[in-house]
């Protein structure tokens, strides 16, 4: 039986504890994978690692236990009620897998941080008798990273580690770590992780897939689809305003204000490449601790019509973020593993499918998206560099 490493950046985060439940319970038949892409009919003859074969481990800061990150999840609907205290044992195996982790540090990583990241996951991979792990980073958002030399070459990057004063995001240490590890890596938050030159070169030169960043997940999935209709039917779009409200511990840390530019830049990215044409396209997330894990977006799109004819759309979404957010981390484990195996190095545009702001590639439109991810996998994701 074919054995993937999954290995979460934020391992007791909502996202990956709900992903790590979410995958013992189908594989038991206690749920079904609804909202897992890579179960529909299109991928079943492309030889992707089955989410019952994922095995879960990862890096995080905090101490909390797998069931006890899991317990509000269930208090606030996000898990079937039962589900903790029904696998609590198998929630148990993870959480002693999991490792500490690195907190953003303002005098720079060392190379012993990045090694010690390393070898956790080296170790993890050979207890485990793994095919391959692969790195996925679903910890919180972090500030937009300031430019910095080591950020830009990769002998500077390994010089700077050296001397222990690296001033690179922990994203990006956490990227080198699974990279230097013979990992591939997912970006699934606006984290710079392995985007900057430094890291996209390393990966090209130890022949690795990655692919991000920041998962798609609710209003702007939604964007995806709709923008391109206005297009389409020569619409003109004048305005598009978003208002956010979230709570949990996606919101409290977007409380900040450069992480909260920094998840903005990436959610209004891709507007004016779905539109063909700039738009003013105000967008604000603020922080309702009453929420929990659910979010509200409310969305209102002003538009022009024959002979000038002003005209408006509104719709509002809400759900629970963790929720959506955890199947698409399992897809993304099973097609970067197949990418992996299949010889892919560096970004993997297919995949921006799943992003809002998708890695080497301008297409934003969820259609035209979904046509590459299916056609990518239907050539059975071969080799390209």
């Amino acid at each position: 039986m074919t054995r993937i490493g999954v290995w979460s950046v934020g391992a007791r985060g909502s996202v990956a504890t709900t992903a790590v439940l979410g995958a013992l319970a189908v594989r038991a038949g206690a749920a079904e994978p609804i909202g897992c892409v890579t179960e529909r009919p299109e991928f079943a003859d492309v030889g992707l690692p089955g989410i019952g074969d994922l095995v879960f481990a990862g890096h995080d800061v905090r101490g909390t236990h797998l069931v006890k990150s899991a317990e509000p999840l269930a208090r606030s609907g996000v898990l079937p009620p039962h589900l903790p205290e029904a696998f609590a044992e198998e929630l148990g195996e993870v959480d002693r897998r999991i490792r500490e982790g690195l907190e953003p540090r303002a005098e720079g990583f060392s190379r012993r941080d990045a090694d010690a990241l390393e070898e956790d996951i080296r170790e993890f991979a050979e207890a485990e008798s793994l095919e391959r792990v692969v790195v996925v980073d679903v910890s919180s958002t972090e500030p937009t990273p300031r430019p910095s030399p080591e950020l830009a070459d990769p002998d500077l990057l390994e010089a700077a580690l050296d001397a222990g004063t690296a001033r690179v995001p922990a994203s990006s240490i956490y990227a080198y770590a699974a990279l230097r590890a013979g990992c591939s890596f997912v970006e699934f938050t606006p984290n710079a992780g392995p985007r900057p030159p430094a890291l996209a070169a390393l990966a090209e030169r130890l022949g690795l897939p990655w692919a991000g960043s920041d998962g798609k997940t609710g209003e702007t999935l939604v964007k995806s689809a709709l923008a391109p209709m206005f297009a389409a039917r020569a619409l003109r779009v004048r305005s598009w305003s978003s208002t956010n409200l979230l709570g949990g511990g996606d919101g409290r840390t977007l409380d900040d204000p450069e992480s909260n530019d920094n998840k903005s830049s990436s959610k209004t990215r891709g507007l004016e490449h779905l539109l063909g044409h700039p738009v003013d396209g105000p967008l604000h997330i603020d922080y309702v601790p009453d929420l929990g894990d659910a979010k509200t977006a409310w969305d209102h799109v002003s538009f022009e019509g024959f002979l000038g004819a002003r005209m408006t759309l509104q719709f509002t979404w809400s759900g629970y973020d963790s929720a959506l957010a955890a199947p698409l981390v399992l897809d993304l484990a099973r097609l970067s593993a197949h990418a992996h195996r299949s010889g892919r190095v560096g970004p993997v545009p297919e995949m921006g499918f799943f992003f809002k702001d998708p890695a080497a590639s301008d297409v934003h439109g969820l259609s035209e998206q979904w046509r590459a991810l299916t056609a990518w996998c239907a050539g059975n994701g071969g080799a390209r560099r």
